[in-house]
């Protein structure tokens, strides 16, 4: 496989197809500085060689119903980890001063649980636009499953990203969390588009996922339009 056909075909905006993408997760191991030069072709023509700097807040941690089975914040998770309810407004604003003061380009607020109540929303709705007014950093929030008024309030609030990952395919989904579903997801991830929002939207690799699921997740990945894609690998 000739790597670097593969990142002209993405410079030109044009998706691989399904075997050039297997081949590129069979990558043999003397081909892989080849296909890490290629895949930095596309980097530098977007982000040049330059990185950005984001800081992330645990604006609420635990107390959590759903069952992911990554999370250490699931319901099942057996794992010593702080729990506390929303914080405090003045908290959550002081994090996006020390954001600002650090160069940061964002700062993500992200809040554990299936989604918020009508009440932690407004709390929160009321601190974006106070950081959007008083600090004017870039806002991203991570608050669950979005229902399409939620999702209005938040970018009306000043919110200017979302963040939901997929973290696998459709398929395996059901493997890894049984209390709300692959599509649930999707539909935040539609909401928040339709409201304005950008969409950061990624992958959690490493749980049990085949080669069929890496591809689907990327095309998926695709298809719902995501303007950042984090990766992550799961580390038990």
């Amino acid at each position: 496989m000739n790597y670097q056909d593969l990142a002209e075909r993405s410079l030109q905006g044009l998706p691989l197809e399904r075997e050039q993408c297997y081949s590129v997760l069979r990558c043999p191991q003397e081909g892989v500085l080849e296909l890490l030069q290629a895949a930095f072709r596309v980097r530098e023509r977007y982000f040049g060689r330059k990185v950005t700097v984001h800081l992330l807040v645990n604006a609420k941690s635990g107390h959590c119903t759903e069952d992911c089975a990554y999370c250490s914040q699931s319901a099942v998770s057996q794992a010593s980890i702080k729990k506390y309810a929303l914080l405090e407004e003045d908290k959550i604003l002081e994090g996006a001063s020390i954001a600002r003061a650090s160069q940061a380009r964002r700062y993500c607020i992200v809040t554990s649980g299936l989604a918020t109540t009508p009440r932690e929303l407004a709390h929160l709705c009321r601190i974006i636009g106070r950081i959007k007014a008083e600090v004017g950093i870039e806002v991203c929030a991570s608050l669950g499953l979005l229902s399409e008024d939620a999702a209005r309030q938040l970018k009306e609030a000043g919110a200017d990203r979302y963040n939901h990952n997929l973290n696998t395919s459709e398929n395996f989904y059901p493997e890894i969390c049984t209390t709300h579903t692959y599509r649930d997801r999707v539909q935040t991830l539609q909401y928040a588009r339709k409201a304005g929002m950008k969409l950061c939207c990624g992958a959690l690799l490493g749980l049990g996922e085949g080669e069929n699921d890496i591809v689907d997740l990327a095309l998926a990945l695709r298809e719902v339009g995501a303007d950042s894609i984090p990766v992550n690998f799961h580390h038990p």
